[in-house]
């Protein structure tokens, strides 16, 4: 049972024979290696030296400032998260609680400094509600160090001094009384600039505030407003459901904010027999979808009805695949009782307005406390878009939104250009700064004060963990600036903070970054009071009607890029999307059938390289030219989905300058599209996708079984150990008799341990941007990611199923005859008649195992790999001379070769070929030189930092202590790490549970790292 299912990553490993894959099968390196290049040339490498001009380069105006800002330490009154020491102590490592909020991404955060660098995010386990600690959190440090950032305020694209600014506004401010102005901001959730900006709108009566969501939530916030009077999301537990229907809902992606990954993955792992069951309608292929335990692809025109169906109407108009689907959905709902919960995606009013009621008695939805993380409404969006390009407003102030990049459709740009006043507050001079009169320069997160609310009563401080690096200044500063106030923001966020704080300590809450708190504050519905959200039986937009011919469009926002405003960002730039595995771009994704019945192809050349059609996407009168297309299996058919947040140029960087602009077809701020286009253009797009890399090849990697067969069956038959043959009997691999290796006494000190559930694991790919920060791992860009030279220590392969469910896989594996099947296919693949509709998905993290019987030890000609007493695998980088025998000899394929020197390289003009962005490297971990083999070192500066804190406490170090940056980061719980001589431990009974195996097991190769086997909740009603 554990080994009835058939993997494939790729729809070029269906095909009869592929030389590809043949060639990836015997080479690792599918290029040949540029010898002559890196051994370079003896005399001019005598003759090399470093220049006084490259000295003074190094010591430039930018690295200067930031040096000086990092040494001056943070502001004072910043209270640290552990600790207050007097000052910065050299190669000790500060922790500062603070909190992001940048209109998208809402989390409480403690924020790593070194010598005054802040240098890595982390979660802040004190924050009982921690918000969304996403990849892009944890790749926001980074963007502080941002070359593109504004130095300073401009004034008609030039530079300027602050007083200057403030009054030249002042006097456009007075000087267009009566006329309207548009103060168009962010979701702030913030209580004290709620405030302020209701301050600065009473002595400015003909100024405006809208909220504005790149995203929108509208719908959802209006059902909400509707029933319980306040503009607000319903915040959801998952962990307490026995029962998920999502319709159209990516629960695990960016729907509300995001942050639902804990509850989730709590109720997602196997306990006492029983775990949640979760059933996904979807169009896209999302995390939620991958995860779900029922997977049924719908057109987004099917959403309504399917939420009509599950709420007691007819199933009409849906096929009999889909009316059986909701029918078994239905009867679980019901009998799950208040431990049942429904959520939705769909932009429409009535839809969410169902959602609240059939939820009304579920013990997983909570309406008492709800989100504050989104505000923006969608009508009063669309009256400042129509008002600027009419005419009728006269004045537009932007704050933290792009509107002139991301508003649909055509003619804003122009519109904005000719407005009587255009100013911006941005930290980059985006397309909206670019065209604005009045440029205001603002600080990143780490450099500024502010709160929010990110859940109703759950309040957090934003606090400065370094001096600003440029000469800006908040958004509210200035506004204070304007209302002619001696008060500085600081001073105006603890006034606010007395009636939250009811007499407790101001410099704890700083310190804990979090505080909760029953005082009622007003937060931001500015613009809604005036809108009518009544409900209605319809919606304005035809993709849920299901009235439009053509195909329909479902936009998104992908887990590395989000809406977009970090898209300078090479860390996100390079993270492989879970599901496609590809990266540097966005695509249409279609499913195989439209595609071949439109001629578009994916396919990969001869180094493993995906390459595909390009197509011109028609909305409206709206056409985006030459788009990407990958072919996506689970994409519903009739249906195309396009990332949101590419296709940016102002202020990016021109490696990053990727993808399109698919806000431009985001008619009515509808994600939802219907009566699409699309048509094959000619020229073939180039993919950086990884799919490729590092296949299964129909060994027994992902081990799964159903949480029937886990409860009913013996541990043997769904989790069997592998036997090798000794003397012509089959005995257990872990058997000592098996061992070909000297017995070693690893019970004395720690000996270290990981575990990874396939049943927590979400693939949200959190991990792998920590795993960045704390390593260095360098960025290698597009070219190299297509030569599947990728640096990346931890991945996280995504692995499809053949059939949507587990019984027809067992019947296909147990039907086929032989390693190649009748038809010749490699693993049989051939057989299936069509196996990319709908598969079913796996993730599994994968990191060097840190094996106990290391292959890759005995090969090394130099000993630069060896084992450590406590059970890691060590590098010595000194030592490496670049043989890669250590990489052709691990079965995990875990081993990254330096083919170049990626730090201070002009071809890899990233964050390491900067002054700015090197300010981000990590002091404890050394930056690798070429011609060196590097991969995960389990974080040893971590582990031996906990044991030196210990040593200095003269305590044994306790249970949870020892962490790895991606132990750490992983919010889903799928990753435990610690000492396994400790019994106690939770690592140790991780080892000992009945679903734990090792990768690879037959090997004989003895990892530290383990993996729970998968266990799906297939039973229907």
């Amino acid at each position: 049972m554990a080994s009835n299912k058939k993997y494939w990553k790729s729809v070029e490993e269906l095909k009869d024979h592929s030389p590809i894959l043949e060639t990836l099968r015997q080479n690792e390196f599918v290029e040949p290696i540029p010898t002559d290049e890196f051994l370079g040339d003896e005399q001019t490498m005598e003759n090399s030296s470093t220049s006084r001009r490259d000295f003074l380069k190094f010591v430039g105006f930018s690295t200067a400032a930031a040096t000086l800002a990092a040494c001056e330490g943070p502001v004072i009154k910043s209270i640290p998260y552990v600790n207050a020491p007097d000052e910065i102590v050299p190669g000790v490592a500060n922790y500062y609680a603070t909190t992001i909020a940048d209109g998208f991404d809402f989390a409480n955060v403690l924020i790593k400094t070194r010598e005054g660098r802040p240098i890595k995010v982390e979660s802040n386990d004190m924050a009982m509600h921690n918000g969304s600690v996403n990849a892009r959190v944890h790749a926001s440090v980074l963007s502080m160090y941002d070359t593109q950032r504004l130095a300073g305020p401009m004034i008609g694209g030039e530079a300027a001094s602050w007083a200057d600014f403030d009054s030249q506004m002042a006097a456009k401010l007075n000087g267009m009384a009566g006329k309207e102005v548009v103060l168009l901001t962010q979701t702030f959730a913030s209580p004290s600039t709620s405030k302020l900006i209701a301050e600065f709108t009473a002595k400015y009566p003909n100024v405006k505030h809208v909220v504005y969501d790149s995203v929108s939530s509208s719908e959802a916030l209006d059902a909400f407003q509707n029933k319980f009077g306040v503009r607000a999301l319903a915040d959801y537990d998952f962990s307490k459901a026995e029962v998920i229907v999502s319709v159209g809902a990516d629960i695990l992606g960016d729907w509300q904010g995001g942050g639902y990954d804990s509850g989730y993955s709590a109720g997602r792992v196997p306990k006492n027999g029983k775990m949640s069951r979760h059933i996904q309608f979807e169009s896209n292929m999302t995390l939620s979808g991958a995860n779900a335990d029922k997977r049924v692809a719908v057109k987004p025109s099917e959403l309504k009805k399917i939420m009509n169906a599950l709420n007691g109407g007819s199933t009409s108009g849906l096929s009999d695949k889909v009316a059986e689907a909701v029918k078994n959905a239905k009867a679980q709902l019901n009998a799950a009782g208040a431990n049942g919960v429904v959520v939705c995606g769909a932009e429409d009013v009535a839809c969410q307005a169902m959602v609240l009621e059939m939820n009304a008695n579920s013990v997983v939805m909570d309406a008492a406390k709800p989100r504050m993380v989104r505000q923006g409404n969608k009508a009063e969006v669309l009256k400042v878009m129509n008002g600027v390009m009419s005419g009728s407003v006269k004045g537009l102030i932007a704050v933290g939104v792009d509107p002139v990049y991301a508003f649909p459709g055509k003619g804003f740009a122009e519109a904005f250009a000719n407005l009587e006043l255009s100013a911006t507050f941005a930290m980059k001079a985006n397309a909206t700064a670019a065209a604005s009169q009045f440029v205001g320069a603002t600080p990143h997160y780490l450099e500024s004060w502010g709160d929010a609310q990110i859940k109703k009563g759950y309040f957090s401080l934003q606090q400065p963990t370094i001096r600003p690096l440029f000469d800006t200044r908040s958004f509210q500063d200035t506004l204070l600036a304007w209302m002619e106030s001696d008060q500085t923001y600081y001073d105006y966020i603890k006034d606010t903070w007395t009636s939250i704080l009811g007499g407790s300590s101001w410099n704890q809450a700083l310190q804990d970054g979090v505080f909760m708190s029953d005082a009622e504050v007003a937060m931001d519905v500015a613009g809604s009071e005036n809108v009518d959200t009544t409900l209605e039986d319809a919606t304005s937009n035809g993709a849920q009607d299901g009235a439009s011919s053509g195909m329909e469009l479902l936009l998104y926002t992908n887990t590395a890029i989000g809406d977009g405003r970090q898209a300078n960002n090479p860390w996100l730039q390079e993270m492989p999307d879970p599901i496609t595995r590809a990266s540097w771009d966005n695509y249409l994704t279609m499913s195989a059938a439209d595609a071949a019945a439109k001629g578009i192809i994916n396919e990969n050349v001869a180094n493993g390289a995906l390459n595909g059609s390009y197509a011109k996407v028609t909305v409206g009168d709206v056409t985006l030219e030459k788009v990407p297309v990958y072919i996506q299996p689970g994409q519903a058919k009739g249906t195309v989905g396009l990332a949101l947040g590419y296709g940016q140029t102002n202020a990016i960087q021109k490696e990053m300058q990727t993808g399109v602009n698919a806000y431009a077809l985001y008619n009515g701020f509808n994600l939802m599209q219907a009566g699409v286009q699309v048509e094959k253009t000619s020229g073939d797009h180039e993919f950086a996708c990884v799919q490729l890399h590092n296949t299964m090849m129909g060994r027994d990697i992902i081990r799964e079984t159903t949480l029937d067969v886990y409860k009913d069956k013996d541990v043997h038959y769904w989790n069997p150990i592998p036997e090798v043959s000794k003397d012509h009997q089959e005995i257990p691999v872990t058997s000592p008799d098996a061992d070909l290796w000297d017995p070693f006494d690893r019970s004395v000190g720690h000996h270290f341990n990981m575990s990874i559930d396939l049943n927590a694991c979400t693939g949200c790919g959190a991990c792998v941007i920590a795993c960045h920060a704390e390593n260095n791992v360098p960025v290698v860009g597009k070219s190299e990611v297509r030569r599947s030279r990728d640096m990346h220590w931890l991945r996280i392969d995504r692995y499809y199923s053949s059939e949507e469910d587990f019984a027809a896989d067992a019947q296909k594996k147990d039907d086929m005859s032989g390693l190649w099947g009748d038809n010749g296919s490699l693993g049989g693949f051939g057989e299936m008649e069509d196996p990319a509709e709908n598969p079913q998905v796996a993730f599994m993290p994968v990191m060097c195992q840190h094996c106990n019987h290391a292959p890759c030890e005995t090969v090394c000609p130099v000993a630069a790999t060896s084992h450590g007493r406590q059970g890691q695998n060590h590098m010595a980088y000194n030592r490496c001379v670049g043989t890669r025998y250590c990489a052709n000899n691990c079965p995990y394929k875990v081993r990254r070769f330096n083919w170049f020197l990626y730090n201070e390289n002009d071809e890899f003009n990233y964050h390491m070929n900067n002054d700015l962005g090197r300010m981000v490297l990590n002091p404890d971990v050394v930056v690798r030189s070429r011609g060196v083999m590097e991969k995960c070192s389990m974080c040893i500066q971590m582990t031996q930092k906990t044991i030196l804190d210990a040593k200095r406490d003269g305590r044994p170090v306790k249970d949870g202590e020892f962490q790895t940056a991606c132990s750490n980061a992983c919010s889903a719980g799928a990753i435990t790490f610690g000492d396994v001589n400790d019994h106690s431990s939770e690592i140790y009974k991780k080892k000992k549970d009945s679903r734990m195996y090792h990768l690879l097991e037959a090997v004989g190769t003895e990892p530290n790292v383990m993996y729970q086997t998968k266990v799906r909740n297939t039973k229907e009603s």
